[in-house]
This record gives structure tokens, sequence and C-alpha cells, in this order.
């Protein structure tokens, strides 16, 4: 059976992108080659460092980056773009190159994640894709981050898709595997990348009951013992009662979703001990964010679900990315450096390249980004980490970073490169970036 095209990503695009090229195109320039670099100037209020995250999923997207009959019929009837432009979109395919940061790699203030080198009108219509993409997902792993920091070794799960949109919500859970979390209760974001789905039962299928054991019982008819029952719809020291009576002292877990978490995991677990069920877990949820789950580091909790915190970014919704011209061809056909001198919107101008500067025992020490012509490492510098890794190679997608490998290959890099940074990173009070980055022009 013939799979349907993916619709296309084209119009996912700001419209002064299209106005940018149909001036270029009239004015000769659309054909410069330019290079266009991806950063943040800083990262949000009291973060230490940042995940890059959606790398996949936009390499994704320019795949699919087409202007079919429907788009151009759309342009066409909204007088968006002429005849020139029309044909221009027609054709389009992107035939440059890409590098960047692998995705799950933490970033720091000027830290070139993402470098496009193209023509202008190839280049610029990327940019908006580039960005929505990259901000959010980013946002969400940046906030996993700091939340399976502080969960340590227990598990952190996302179910955050009934507090965003619903594609956004798909987002969020890819980008939260990327940041550490074991699991999404988004069964999309499950087919779509191979992620573990996790669920059980909410207060309503306990409501539809006559009582609390016909509930448990039911669940427990399906499932069986290995399932998660919720405990706190009525009074918890008997649900949790209920609920071993129920299930025997084989159950898989019970759920906490209210109250002081911190107190009432030490009864509970208390209570399981003593009715026999040592090995019964405890998930705790309930509005839980990174202050939350640091918390109950000392309670006996198993789990963390975690939902509308990390799909907002707990507290960031975006990291703040931009995507600027750094570098274009002159008149006499040269690549010429280009930067911004706007008031607190400054840019550094010249291709970049960045690594990490590692001491003896593999941690970090900083940030490393040169600039320039052809910018590269001098040879026998060992104690560099080369950050940017070839996405696109003249249009064509490196698939390795692309589906289900890659986000599990952008999961690992991330536990990598946290790894690198000393505890000081880790903290969640305000402070200064873990890394210093330094620029180095060529």
């Amino acid at each position: 059976m013939t799979q349907p095209h993916a619709p296309s990503t084209a119009l996912l695009t700001d419209r002064y992108e299209l106005t940018m090229v149909q001036a270029a195109l009239a004015s000769g320039t659309a054909e410069r080659r330019c290079v266009f670099e991806v950063f943040t100037r800083r990262l949000p209020p009291g973060r230490r460092y940042g995940v890059l995250a959606g790398t996949g999923r936009f390499l994704e997207a320019l795949t699919d980056f087409r202007f079919t009959d429907a788009e151009l019929q759309h342009l066409r009837d909204e007088g968006v773009a002429n005849t020139q432009m029309l044909d221009y979109l027609a054709n389009y395919r992107f035939t440059g190159s890409i590098y960047g940061y692998a995705e799950g790699e933490v970033f720091f203030p000027g830290s070139p994640v993402l470098v496009v080198e193209s023509t202008f009108a190839e280049g610029v219509l990327l940019e908006t894709l580039a960005l929505s993409v990259l901000n959010y997902d980013s946002a969400v792993a940046s906030a996993a981050s700091r939340m399976t920091s502080a969960a340590g070794s227990r598990p952190c799960l996302e179910m955050g898709s009934r507090r965003a949109h619903e594609q956004a919500a798909v987002a969020a859970a890819r980008a939260s595997v990327v940041g550490g979390f074991t699991g999404t209760s988004n069964l999309e974001a499950g087919r779509r990348y191979g992620l573990e789905t996790i669920g059980t039962a909410a207060h309503s299928f306990t409501l539809l009951h006559d009582d609390e054991p016909a509930a448990f019982a039911a669940q427990i008819a399906a499932y069986g013992p290995h399932t998660t029952l919720l405990v706190d719809t009525y009074d918890i020291a008997e649900g949790v009662r209920r609920a071993i009576e129920a299930a025997g002292t084989e159950l898989d877990a019970v759920r906490l979703d209210s109250g002081d978490l911190g107190v009432v995991a030490r009864e509970v677990r208390d209570q399981l001990d003593s009715l026999g069920a040592p090995g019964t877990k405890i998930v705790v949820s309930s509005d839980l964010d990174e202050h939350a789950i640091a918390s109950l580091a000392a309670a006996p909790v198993d789990s963390y679900g975690v939902g509308t915190s990390v799909v907002t970014g707990s507290g960031a919704p975006t990291c703040g990315m931009v995507y600027k011209l750094v570098s274009r061809e002159g008149a006499s056909g040269q690549m010429e450096s280009v930067e911004k001198a706007s008031s607190a919107k400054t840019s550094v101008g010249g291709r970049k390249n960045a690594a990490r500067r590692l001491d003896p025992a593999g941690r970090a020490e900083q940030e490393v980004v040169v600039a320039g012509a052809g910018a590269q490492w001098a040879p026998g510098e060992e104690d560099l980490r080369v950050l940017q890794v070839p996405l696109v190679l003249d249009g064509e997608v490196h698939r390795s970073f692309t589906g289900t490998s890659g986000v599990h290959a952008a999961s690992q890099r991330h536990r990598a490169s946290r790894a690198e940074l000393s505890p000081y990173a880790r903290r969640l009070s305000a402070g200064d970036p873990a890394l210093e980055t330094v620029h180095q022009m060529l």
C-alpha cells in the first residue's frame, strides 16, 4: 500500500520571507551565496545551559518544504507573489548545506547551533520554519533536562498533551525525551517517533463506578496487577488498602495526584510495606516542575508524571533563538562577513565553528567559537571537542538525525553532553551560564 505524501510545510513561514526573495529576484541578488546562523543572545533568567532539540523535526519538515500547486494557487490568489516569484517557488528545492550542533547538545549564549550555507533565496525561506521548531522544542528539552537532573535516577514521564496545541503536544513529547524523559502519554508521538507510551486511569474512571473497589476491580480485570491504580479520588489510606485488596501485593504502582506529596508519599510507603507490598511503586503527579521534583528528592517516590510545566518550558516557553545573515557574496564574488549593529541586538559576522574545551578528566571548561573564512581548528588541539556536524550536504538530508533513531541518538547525546558539565550547572538557583563562550576571529 502506497503511503500518502506528507503535506507541504512551505507555508509554515512568515510572509516577509517571500517579500525579501521577490525583491532579491528583481534586484539580481537572490542567488548570492550566503551563510545564515541560528543562535541565542542570552539564556532565560536563572538558566545555566540550554538543550538543543527539534533538529530532527526541522530536517523532516525541510524534506517536505515544497510549493505545490495548492500553495502556489493560494499565493497567486492572495497577491503575495508575482509571476517571477511564483516560477521560482514552483521549482524550489533546498540545494545548500546545513551544519549544526548535534541534537541533544547543550548550548550557551552565542553558540552557533545551526549554520545554513546556500543562496540568499534558498536560505532565507527557511528562517521561520527553523526558528519555530528549534525555539519551542529546545525550550521543552531545556526544561525537561532540569527536571530529569533534579530527579536523578528516578524516571520522569511526560503527560502534558492536554495543556498544549495538539501538534505541539507531539513535539513536546519528543523534545522531553531528548531532555531525558523516559516516556509520554501521547500516542501519536509514540507512533511517529517510537517513544514508550504510558497511562492508566484518571479520577473519572473511579467516579464512573459505584464505588472505588469496583473501579479497581475493573482495571485489574482488564490489565492484571501490572498496572497503576490512582488512589486519591477519596481517602488515600483507604484507597491504598483497597488497591492492594484488589490487585494483591504484586500491584505494580499506585499514583498520587494531590496533597502534600512528600508527606503523603511517606505515609503511603509505610502503608504499602505494612500490607506486604514493598515492591509496589509510588508515582506522583500534580503540577510538578523541577523545583517540586527537587523538593521530593528525599521522599520515597519512584517516578514523576509531569504535564503543564514541561510542555510550556517551565516558565521559559522560547529560547530566544534568532536566524541571522553572517556572511554573503559581495559584488566581487568573494564572501564577506556582515553583522548587525543595532543596540542590544548585535550579531558577530563570519561563518562560525564551535568546540568545547575539556579538561583532562573530560569536564567542560569553555565554549570556543571561531569566526572567519574557513574557520577550523588548528591541528593538535586534543582538548577540544568539535560540536558542529553535517546535517544536510548539497540538499541531501542525513537521515540518521530524523525519525525514531534520531530521537534516541539525541537523548544519548544529551546525557553525554550534560555529564561533561560541572555539578554547578545542575543547580536550580539563578546564576550565570555554566560555561563562558569565547569568540575568536580568524
